[in-house]
């Protein structure tokens, strides 16, 4: 049997494949960058055109115009604008359930733990008004418009998850989980109100600070819930000597 040369397949030295396998990890890790890059582009541009015109006016032309890119780019990222804001929503509460994590949890003292957490979503959304845009569709009226029933619900479980550290801190004081998420679904929307008097510049009209009254709130939460406690949100700042 005649083996012509050109059907002869080359054998790789060991070293020669690991050179290969390396440069074909090294292609694909340019190609992902890229497309991250590319997909934060895309965001970017999106914020800024949902927070002028909002979701329902709003378009993936005009998205595509601004990140630099055609409409036909755009989807093969996104399927749909509303799938772009839930993006920017999903990025925000990674973001903003990060924050809570990282604040301070002490052990033996869970009035205190209440306190750093709330602080901590509360001062999240403080710094940050556009994320409380996001998080409360601010920038097309007072509904979730346009987003998809599973969508909304995913969304909506990891601002929960944002929440939880305060109502188990709550449990952890002595309350029922009725009691605690009803506590803790009050402490949220009086925090909320006071954000967007905040964010709308209206807390002027009454000359108050809305992290101050924040503040005194989860103070009187704490001492309606534990009489004679001091105060948690000064006790927070208080060196943890002892990991409590």
């Amino acid at each position: 049997m005649e083996v012509q040369l050109h059907e002869l397949t080359p054998v790789l030295s060991p070293a020669d494949q690991e050179a290969m396998e390396r440069q074909q990890q090294q292609r694909q890790q340019r190609q992902l960058a890229m497309s991250d890059t590319r997909r934060a582009l895309v965001l970017d541009a999106a914020r800024s055109v949902f927070a002028e015109k909002g979701v329902e006016g709003a378009s993936i032309r005009e998205i595509a115009r601004r990140a630099g890119y055609t409409p036909g780019a755009i989807y093969s990222y996104f399927d749909s604008k509303e799938a772009i804001y839930a993006a920017l929503l999903a990025e925000s509460l990674e973001r903003l359930n990060a924050e809570v994590a990282a604040a301070r949890t002490f052990k033996l003292q869970p009035q205190l733990t209440l306190a750093a957490k709330a602080r901590a979503w509360f001062g999240f959304y403080a710094r940050n008004p556009r994320d409380l845009d996001l998080g409360f569709y601010l920038v097309q009226g007072l509904a979730p418009r346009g987003l998809t029933g599973e969508l909304n619900q995913q969304l909506n479980g990891r601002l929960q998850d944002a929440l939880r550290p305060c109502e188990l801190a709550l449990q952890s004081m002595g309350l029922s989980s009725d009691a605690a998420l009803r506590e803790n679904t009050a402490l949220f929307a009086h925090g909320v109100g006071l954000l967007l008097l905040q964010h709308t510049g209206r807390i002027r009209l009454f000359g108050q600070s809305a992290e101050s009254l924040f503040l005194a709130y989860v103070d009187q939460l704490v001492e309606r819930l534990n009489p004679g406690a001091p105060a948690a949100s000064r006790a927070v700042d208080q060196p943890d000597l002892f990991g409590l």
